[in-house]
């Protein structure tokens, strides 16, 4: 079987965020100036100075001119809620009018999550599958090589198990890297109203065996309105005892304890945390988990509060950033934008925000050793933006400046029509 390279060349910019950067690249994204890159086989096999890029690399290369422009990782959005159907922009409508908060609907038990799950569990089979589809593409567009795809508006055995089935059907399909994730207890169904305890013994005693076998994680909505603390214990200790990985939704509407919990079962991340106390923090900081930060849903909620990233940042908690994609608080597939509310709400600096979006998302999913930065043996995941400067993803909002994207070393998305859906 043939070698498959691809050459990338005449770059302007090529923003590696390696952790062991090549000898000639600066900055604190380590990127090397006036560069070329190397694929064989979807794998980096060689970046640095295109002046010193061995001739012999550019023999049966595909080659893709970069004609100067910026070249970053791929997008590693490690928070989405991808499988759903139907809508919820009268919700929002409302919300942003003033009548109805989100965390109100939330307690009260009626419209919000429920309405998804009742729109979900109406769907077909090839309905999910299809709508799924159609977001990942989406994604891919914008960038993003690597997501988590959470179940959760389920919340049946049936309906979580077929959220993963249609999941696991986009898998062979989907050119970069899919991860799942079981998000049984994300709310109490209404049929369990009143009762949560009851609905946590089914998610511990029937939906976790049935789906573990079909996700890489599991997650809960540890917070006032949805999930105690001692609940949340209960689902992640057996999904644990199951061989998943954790997440948690932490302290996102109230502090109860979730960033801690986070910390003492060792979850591969904490996300949310708007409500974080300094001894949450310290509590992530000192056992290494991730804070994935969301500043699209504080957007889309528009209630005026934010994570404290900064405060993080002091406290030496390794900060991620995603998208949340979801039907009710921020349905965008973008994490371009994600990095501007970064930089403009969260007070990000662009790198720093850069760094969240790529190789911090690839920690908060574990992933670090083959997505998140440009490096010799990692996938060769990259976004060609139509611009010579990384910092205009912040700057130039509103607008996709991904113009080409690279999934495995092959082109899988561009301004060029012509090319075919790279998810046939």
């Amino acid at each position: 079987m043939s070698r498959r390279r691809l050459l990338v060349t005449h770059i302007g910019q090529l923003t590696t965020v390696a952790e062991r950067p090549h000898s000639e690249a600066g900055g604190p994204l380590a990127v090397i100036e006036s560069a070329a890159l190397v694929a064989d086989d979807g794998m980096v096999t060689w970046l640095g100075p295109e002046a010193a890029l061995p001739e012999a690399l550019r023999a049966d290369a595909d080659i893709l001119d970069a004609e100067g422009r910026s070249v970053i990782p791929g997008f590693v959005d490690s928070h989405t809620h991808p499988v759903f159907a139907g809508r919820r922009a009268r919700e929002f409508a409302a919300r942003i009018a003033g009548h109805e908060s989100y965390a109100a609907l939330l307690a009260s038990g009626e419209g919000g999550i429920l309405s998804t799950v009742a729109a979900t569990r109406a769907a077909s089979d090839a309905a999910l599958e299809g709508e799924l589809r159609t977001r990942a593409a989406t994604m891919l567009s914008y960038g993003t090589t690597t997501f988590e795809a959470k179940s959760g508006y389920g919340l049946s055995t049936r309906d979580e198990v077929r959220s993963l089935e249609a999941i696991a059907s986009l898998v062979p399909a989907f050119p970069g890297t899919i991860i799942p994730t079981f998000l049984g207890a994300h709310a109490i169904p209404s049929e369990y109203r009143g009762a949560s305890d009851r609905y946590v013994d089914l998610v511990v005693e029937e939906m976790l065996p049935a789906c573990a076998p079909l996700a890489q994680y599991c997650d809960v909505f540890c917070d006032q309105g949805a999930f105690t603390v001692a609940q949340t214990r209960r689902v992640l200790e057996r999904a644990a005892a199951l061989g998943l990985g954790l997440r948690l939704h932490a302290d996102e509407i109230a502090a109860i304890g979730g960033a801690e919990l986070a910390a003492e079962l060792g979850c591969a991340s904490a996300d949310h945390l708007i409500q974080i106390t300094p001894t949450g923090m310290e509590a992530l900081a000192g056992a290494g988990v991730v804070a994935t930060l969301l500043p699209g849903t504080s957007f889309s909620l528009a209630h005026g509060h934010q994570a404290p990233a900064r405060d993080l940042i002091a406290a030496g908690v390794s900060l991620a950033l995603a998208s949340d994609c979801n039907p009710g608080t921020c349905f965008s597939e973008n994490m371009q934008l994600a990095i501007t509310f970064a930089c403009v709400n969260l007070r990000l600096t662009v790198e720093e925000a850069l760094r969240a979006a790529t190789m911090g998302g690839a920690r908060a999913l574990r992933l670090s050793d083959r997505v998140g930065s440009l490096d010799v043996g990692k996938r060769a995941d990259l976004v060609l933006l139509a611009a010579h400067d990384y910092a205009e993803i912040p700057y130039h909002f509103g607008v996709n400046l991904a113009r080409t994207v690279v999934a495995g070393g092959r082109v899988v998305a561009t301004t060029n029509p012509a090319l075919p859906d790279p998810l046939v």
